[in-house]
């Protein structure tokens, strides 16, 4: 338990940490110190924890979990760090008492830059839950310096600004030198016997130190403490001391700067080769610190690598991690000296795969030479892996097609997912849906062969911060209608909402939660925008990464031919409708970036438009990130998840929304599948077609013009998107795209999307109707916490107990 017991103690630890770190009381600190100063206050106790928590791990000798992620979207970590700990009203306090405003001093913390989207999200949803549970686990990812990026609307358009956030932010951060690891790049290999062992020697290459920086997750109503590692990237030298001599003071520091943008940036441009090359970097040099420092500790703790996948099991998150598969292989037979057939033995019991995404474009290919070159060790076990697959294919079907399809390295490029599914013990979905899909489509004739090896598990958001923490006044009346907090550890007892669903007065008590929730985001969007919004209104939100097959555009086009309709008649009666944009765009992707100036240009034409006062309202909500989602999703009336059927995996946003109470317009997409068995028609609006109606559409020949030319509404919408705005950009671009090749099918979907958002407002208008809908939307969300998800892997991939 927590060493700090009252306000006071509290409040003399962080007076500690200011003149410890800072060098002075708290009548000389501002908000940052502050910040810093109670998040090491808070860390000193993790610390405690940690040690504990290690120790029991030793003496159990117990199987540990290693969870490999890209991107770990942690957010802000002071106010999620004292909840967990339930120090959260005392650390309030004790920041009021010495003269600060609490609010201030948690809205000084920066987001961890370190992730982009749902990918990054879940992964810290089940740290958390992992930590909550005590199932000892690491998380693995790089200590980016800038992360993502900071996003800037000028003129209307997505302007990527360096995100800076580790000068506050490494108050979380443990760095650990004397647990440095070496990984090389390039070179030329050499190989010689030693007493009948082979060994291969990698000479000239390029040496780059991984540092890891730890930082603490602490779970709730627990002791146990785990660890996210992220490896910071360093240079052997700091310079050429020779050539600095010489005065050439740019090449003595030219190799020191080249290895430190690995742990730069995440995700960078990878639309030429420069990019193509720092990705991979980025992605080896993660991996081999991480397998490195893990068999390293095995040893240390076992002795021998013999029963590694005993004691061990590796989690990949998305492809991106792949190449913890060869890089273990490496170490096995290069460091250890096992035999290939006992090395990939204990690999392959060893590693699991979660696949995130259907897209060709996430199904990491990368090209042959680019890998032989980079890391030829990599590249020759690589190889090998696809040539024993390979031939077991060709075994197993005799026909060249299948091969062709199942191969890891075919036609000069090495296919990540085919290396996942060749290899690891269990490969999973995150929905229903898309697990369904890789086992009948995406992976289907390795399924066939191995269906063992497939499974499902739907994901899950974190409740105790999507809920509980960020909705303090819904949490509270969850808290006195099901008798108290045990919802925050068994969330299936939010059910016992249910038995509200025709109480007047409890629908009107969350009616009013709902209220305050939107004006508290309307004074956010003022002092972060200037943007005046409109609290009676609609707050109808699609908030997530820019990709085309989310559909943001599909919003659009419904949004422009409702104000085609208040311009046809500009005394209509209406309810008011807000509908709210956040979204990045990957810097490469101009599509996704025009959409977002698209949706700027309509804001501006529909919120200068004097008929559209009190009726309609646009709005992009600059930077969205964790932070200003947590104050986004209490708020949201209506939650957008108008994917194409059989794109989305799963979207865990849509969780979110559904948690705190917004209804759902979406496609039987992904987990909506799942929300709809539990919702069923009646409680969200459901459109478009099903991932089966999309095949077919889709062999019978997709002609969009067709809708163009017979659809009047979609007709105007297309043209107005041609003339533009009165901003006088056009989109005709946007416009031919979508009738030449409209590959996520919007206009297949417009008219049935534009009559769901029609029920969404007549439904409103009622709002005994609208409230009791929501209530059960809350009451049935349970099922989509991430400790229930956290559990199935711990049951049935990773073989682990959990409380």
């Amino acid at each position: 338990m927590t060493s700090i017991k009252t306000v006071q103690e509290m409040k003399d630890a962080i007076c500690d940490k200011l003149k410890l770190r800072f060098g002075c009381g708290v009548e000389d600190a501002d908000e940052s110190q502050m910040l810093y100063a109670s998040a090491l206050a808070l860390r000193e106790i993790m610390a405690d924890m940690e040690i504990s928590s290690k120790r029991e791990l030793r003496d159990k000798k117990a199987r540990q979990v290693h969870y490999l992620s890209m991107e770990f979207l942690i957010g802000r970590s002071l106010m999620k760090n004292a909840y967990n700990l339930g120090l959260g009203d005392m650390l309030t306090q004790a920041i009021e008492e010495l003269g600060f405003k609490s609010g201030d001093v948690f809205e000084a913390e920066p987001d961890a830059a370190l992730g982009n989207g749902g990918l990054g999200r879940l992964a810290a949803c089940y740290l958390d839950s992992m930590s909550t549970l005590e199932i000892p686990a690491t998380g693995y990812s790089i200590c980016y310096e800038l992360g993502i990026f900071k996003q800037k609307i000028v003129n209307g358009e997505q302007v990527e600004l360096p995100d800076i956030w580790k000068d506050i932010g490494a108050a979380w951060l443990v760095t650990k030198p004397q647990e440095t690891e070496t990984v090389y790049f390039g070179g030329t290999l050499r190989r010689f016997v030693d007493n009948g062992q082979l060994h291969i020697v990698n000479e000239g290459a390029t040496e780059v130190l991984a540092v890891p920086c730890d930082m603490e997750i602490a779970g709730y109503n627990t002791d146990h403490v785990n660890v996210l590692r992220l490896w910071d990237a360093k240079s052997p030298a700091m310079m050429d001391m020779a050539l600095f001599a010489k005065g050439e003071y740019l090449r003595a520091v030219e190799q020191h700067a080249m290895v430190e943008t690995i742990a730069k940036v995440l995700y960078p441009d990878d639309t030429h080769e420069e990019g193509k090359l720092l990705r991979l970097k980025q992605q080896y040099f993660f991996v081999s610190a991480t397998m490195q420092s893990i068999v390293r500790k095995h040893i240390e703790q076992c002795g021998t690598v013999m029963n590694f996948h005993e004691k061990n099991v590796i989690q990949i998150n998305d492809t991106h991690p792949t190449l913890v598969i060869p890089e273990l292989m490496r170490i096995f037979m290069d460091d250890v000296g096992l035999s290939w057939n006992e090395a990939w033995e204990i690999t392959r019991q060893s590693v699991a795969y979660t696949n995130h995404t259907v897209l060709s474009e996430a199904l990491e290919r990368w090209p042959q030479s680019l890998i032989q070159t980079l890391l030829p060790r990599i590249w020759e076990i690589i190889d090998e892996i696809a040539r024993r697959w390979q031939r077991h294919v060709d075994e197993y079907y005799h026909d060249t097609a299948k091969t062709a399809e199942m191969a890891i390295v075919w036609d000069g490029q090495v296919r990540m997912a085919n290396l996942c599914v060749a290899t690891c013990t269990a490969v999973n979905g995150v929905s229903a849906l898309h697990s369904e899909i890789l086992r009948k489509d995406l992976f289907k004739y390795a399924c066939a062969m191995m269906p063992e090896k497939f499974r499902n598990v739907t994901n899950g958001i974190d409740h105790r911060r999507w809920l509980s923490e960020i909705n303090p006044g819904l949490d509270s009346l969850i808290k006195e209608l099901t008798g108290g907090d045990a919802y925050l550890m068994r969330p299936l007892e939010l059910k016992k909402l249910e038995a509200y669903a025709d109480d007047t007065a409890v629908l009107e008590r969350l009616a009013k939660i709902k209220h305050d929730n939107k004006e508290n985001l309307a004074r956010h969007v003022k002092r972060a925008s200037n943007i005046v919004l409109n609290p009676d209104a609609i707050f109808d939100v699609q908030a997530k990464r820019l990709h085309e097959y989310k559909r943001q555009l599909l919003n659009v086009l419904h949004i422009i031919s409702l104000y085609q309709r208040i311009q046809d008649d500009p005394g209509i009666r209406m309810q008011p409708h807000t509908f709210l944009f956040g979204a990045k765009a990957a810097p490469g992707y101009f599509v996704a970036k025009r959409i977002i100036h698209l949706i700027n240009s309509l804001a501006d034409q529909v919120n200068n438009d004097p008929i559209c006062k009190d009726k309609l309202q646009v709005a992009f909500l600059e930077n969205y990130r964790v932070s200003l989602a947590e104050v986004l999703m209490p708020a949201s009336e209506v939650s957008q998840q108008i994917s194409l059927a059989g794109k989305e995996a799963s979207g865990t946003g849509n969780m979110k929304f559904m948690m705190n109470g917004a209804l759902t317009v979406g496609t039987l997409d992904g987990a909506n599948v799942e929300m709809h068995e539990v919702l069923g028609d009646e409680n969200m609006f459901l459109f478009g077609m099903h991932a089966d109606e999309v095949v077919r559409v889709r062999q019978q020949g997709y002609m969009p013009q067709i809708h163009y030319a017979q659809n009047y509404n979609l007709r105007r919408v297309i043209d107005q998107l041609k003339r533009g705005f009165r901003d006088g950009v056009s989109y005709d671009d946007l416009a031919q795209r979508l009738l030449m090749n409209d590959e996520y099918m919007l206009l297949q979907d417009f008219d049935a999307y534009c009559q769901a958002e029609r029920r969404v407002a007549e439904t409103y208008a009622n709002p005994g109707k609208w409230n009791r809908m929501s209530l059960l939307n809350i009451a049935r969300s349970g099922i989509f916490a991430a400790d229930r998800s956290v559990a199935e892997y711990a049951d049935n991939i990773w073989h682990v107990p959990h409380r």
